[in-house]
């Protein structure tokens, strides 16, 4: 009997605990290859200052960084391991919503195929951002919707607001999913379910869960007002209606012939129409971002579940004689994967990627967030350079004599540099680095001491400070977003240093 129990478990799971192995080790295989996003840097620094905010981000990430720290020290790997296992368990759900609506194992393949090979999920799976987390939220949310639509139990509910009040400490878009959600309430049948109180205490529960944040935001003069207003000003101007669109269908390419029936499935068909909130959803999402202008990928979401309707509806389709067809979409996504891979993961280096990008005809092909075209794509660019800049600040501060090196400090232009030369630096004995940039305003000491710099990019008003000046380096890596930066080393100062940093440190915080 118990042979008979573990058999059928192997049978129902196989397939879906396949493809979450296959996830991981896709990840675990390649998260080495490059350096540290600029971005991860700064969520490590967050890490080391818990909080229950920070000037641009809520609090989640940070967490999730100290417990990578923890666990696996200062790595490479153990900062992108969390990435890696959003994705696997997100391969668990997008399976479960395919066996829980009846979908056998071909229904399961598709759709568990179209994320196993979507650019976007191979991307951001990659990178330590709130971006990763962010997906798994949006489609656990979907997931808790499905199971409330199918099985009425109030109990959903009460998951929905938890999820959506985590959701709301790891990246404040969740905000359009839950707006959506409650505007799609009103045009489908879960509309009844606003004549009892669980909706309501729904909203509650995500409150209270989100409620740390919105005061530590009150108590701080809410900086993410600023950093929206600077993110509108610097980024987003660059977002069109076009290029947004386009991406909607580039970033999950290889499985648009699995994702679109999905999405056709819930939005049109009879047949779909008490999951149509879903429809909605996406369709009310997409009309939120463009009106504002946001980025392509904070859909991304989104898509995880039109991937398993898509698995499941398919299969419902395309039967008989016309079986043959989820054969083609089965090669046509693996080939088109396979082809684009290094777009998708950071496989090749920098070098490599160039001159495969060079024989396909499309160099110069990546825009990055600046609306320029690059030979790069800008996640790419912001994961190299690092080591170097670090091995630079090292050789700068080795210069000293162990007494100046007691009197010395380091300052960086952004959180990127600072954080890159506090995480390779640290087994050098470097001493913490200063900036002004994000939420390292909030750590900067109020002095420092008056002797040596060491200044990581531009500062034309340091020149005449002092009367030691010299450059020991630019970051030279080609292709880095940060080339040509340059490392300063300023000594024997000739005025009041201490006072000027004083001064602009409090210019900064009050700014």
């Amino acid at each position: 009997m118990k042979n008979l129990r573990i058999l059928s478990w192997l049978d129902n799971w196989a397939l879906i605990t396949a493809f979450a192995i296959i996830k991981l080790l896709i990840h675990f295989l390649t998260n080495t290859i490059y350096e540290i996003h600029r971005d991860g840097f700064l969520y490590i620094e967050l890490g080391k200052h818990l909080d229950w905010g920070y000037f641009s981000v809520p609090p989640s990430i940070a967490v999730f960084a100290d417990i990578s720290r923890f666990i696996f020290g200062n790595t490479d790997f153990g900062i992108r391991f969390f990435p890696a296992i959003i994705g696997g368990a997100s391969i668990i759900i997008i399976g479960l919503m395919v066996k829980e609506m009846g979908g056998g194992k071909m229904a399961q393949f598709l759709a568990l195929l179209a994320f196993l090979t979507s650019p976007a999920f191979l991307r951001s799976n990659t990178l330590f951002q709130p971006v990763s987390f962010n997906q798994f939220y949006w489609l656990l949310l979907s997931f808790l919707i499905f199971r409330l639509i199918r099985t009425e139990r109030p109990v959903y509910w009460i998951w929905i607001g938890i999820v959506a009040g985590l959701a709301f400490l790891n990246k404040y878009s969740v905000v359009f999913y839950l707006a959506a959600f409650f505007v799609s309430i009103f045009i489908t049948g879960l509309r009844r379910w606003l004549k009892t109180i669980y909706p309501y205490l729904s909203g509650l529960i995500a409150l209270l869960v989100a409620l740390p944040n919105l005061i530590w935001q009150h108590q701080h003069d809410w900086p993410v007002v600023n950093h929206m207003r600077e993110l509108a000003e610097t980024q987003l101007i660059h977002v069109t209606l076009n290029n947004f669109l386009l991406e909607q269908v580039l970033m999950n390419l290889p499985a648009l012939l699995i994702w679109v029936p999905g999405l056709v499935f819930v939005l049109f068909t009879r047949e779909g129409k008490n999951f149509r909130i879903f429809g909605l959803i996406y369709v009310f999402v997409l009309l939120q971002l463009i009106i504002l202008r946001g980025k392509h990928y904070y859909t991304l979401g989104l898509y995880t579940m039109l991937f398993a309707f898509g698995g499941y509806i398919l299969v419902k389709w395309l039967h008989g004689k016309y079986q043959f067809i989820r054969f083609i979409i089965i090669g046509l996504n693996i080939i088109l994967a396979l082809f684009i891979l290094p777009i998708s993961l950071p496989v090749m280096k920098p070098d490599k990627y160039v001159r495969f990008m060079s024989n396909i005809g499309m160099e110069q092909n990546q825009r990055w967030e600046d609306g320029v075209y690059h030979d790069l794509p800008q996640d790419y660019a912001d994961m190299i350079g690092w080591k170097e800049l670090t091995e630079i600040v090292r050789n700068a501060y080795e210069s000293l004599t162990p007494e100046e090196q007691q009197h010395c400090t380091i300052f960086a232009n952004n959180y990127g540099e600072a954080g890159a030369i506090n995480f390779y630096g640290k087994k050098y004995g470097l001493p913490h680095v200063i900036s002004f940039n994000d939420s390292y305003l909030y750590w900067a000491p109020d002095s420092i001491p008056f002797g040596h710099l060491i200044k990581v990019g531009e500062s034309d008003d340091l020149f005449e400070m002092y009367n030691d000046v010299r450059i020991f380096g630019r970051i030279s890596t080609p292709y880095a977003r940060e080339y040509g930066v340059p490392v300063y080393l300023f000594k024997d100062p000739k005025t009041d240093v201490n006072k000027y940093y004083q001064e602009h440190l409090y210019q900064e915080r009050n700014n």
